[in-house]
């Protein structure tokens, strides 16, 4: 039998205290694991992940977190988002593409911090 994979996307964010490269590297690698826990992921079953960051922070690349996580081969890619009124501030959001038999349905996506507020209905299992 042959076992059907599909590119499935995975979302969540986080924000930081502070607009400091430890806390944006300690924030981003926090989600990135708990998304890689909560969809039982290995390292080869993302393809590649989006992150994008509010104008607010500039002091490091979220996606330097998931470089010394192991995701040596892995594209990625960083985007700054457009300032929306009213927006949530030192908020960094990802997109995992992964590699899987699951269905979308069966995806977990992961808001935490005060990102929790985006999606609450992601939040209530994300820890």
């Amino acid at each position: 039998m042959i076992l059907a994979m599909y590119i499935r996307g995975i979302r969540g964010a986080t924000t930081v205290n502070h607009n400091q490269e430890s806390d944006i590297l300690q924030e981003t690698k926090v989600l990135l694991e708990t998304i890689i826990r909560k969809n039982n992921l290995q390292i080869d079953d993302i393809a590649s992940i989006f992150f994008s960051v509010t104008q607010d922070l500039d002091a490091a690349f979220p996606a330097k977190a998931a470089r010394d996580l192991g995701l040596t081969t892995t594209p990625l890619l960083c985007l700054r988002e457009i300032p929306v009124k009213l927006s949530l501030n030192k908020c960094i959001r990802v997109l995992l593409h992964v590699n899987t038999a699951k269905k979308q349905i069966d995806m977990t996506h992961v808001y935490l911090n005060e990102a929790a507020n985006l999606r609450p209905d992601h939040a209530a299992g994300s820890l």
